[in-house]
């Protein structure tokens, strides 16, 4: 099945075209936009990457910085990359542990998206010695198992 190509890829979406305002510390789904994926019979891999991610720890108030990498296999909907970006910035003096939002990146992606597949890796900067990565796994379990192989086999 292919989606409807008459229908511009940009239709619906408000962040591209407009002046950027930028919010630090408010991370919500409501920032993330979704394009139709044109091409949903076929499995492909898209790749995020944000190396300048920060946040607060939430005990000390001390600057978190990272990157965070998000793979997935798109089923209907592809993320916008500008909202993409937004939505990274807004973590910016949001306190939370690494482990809470890695998890919420994920599930915001799941909630707006519903990947066939998903990984996101938060990759932390050293701090006080330790280094941390924290990933995430997604696999749409209403897939038969034969096809849940398939895509792990993407990466």
């Amino acid at each position: 099945m292919s989606a409807d190509n008459n229908v511009p890829e940009t239709a619906g979406l408000s962040k591209l075209g407009r002046p950027t305002k930028y919010r630090f510390e408010n991370p919500d789904i409501s920032l993330l936009e979704a394009f139709p994926n044109r091409y949903p019979q076929r499995d492909y891999v898209i790749t995020f990457e944000h190396p300048e991610f920060t946040s607060l720890c939430p005990m000390t108030g001390q600057p978190d910085y990272g990157t965070i990498r998000v793979r997935y296999v798109a089923d209907r909907s592809c993320v916008e990359s500008k909202s993409f970006k937004l939505y990274m910035n807004a973590f910016r003096n949001h306190g939370s542990f690494m482990e809470s939002l890695t998890n919420k990146i994920a599930e915001d992606l799941i909630n707006l998206l519903a990947p066939r597949r998903l990984t996101v890796e938060g990759l932390f900067a050293v701090r006080g010695g330790t280094g941390i990565s924290v990933r995430v796994e997604h696999l749409d379990k209403n897939l038969e198992p034969a096809r849940q192989e398939e895509l792990r086999r993407l990466w």
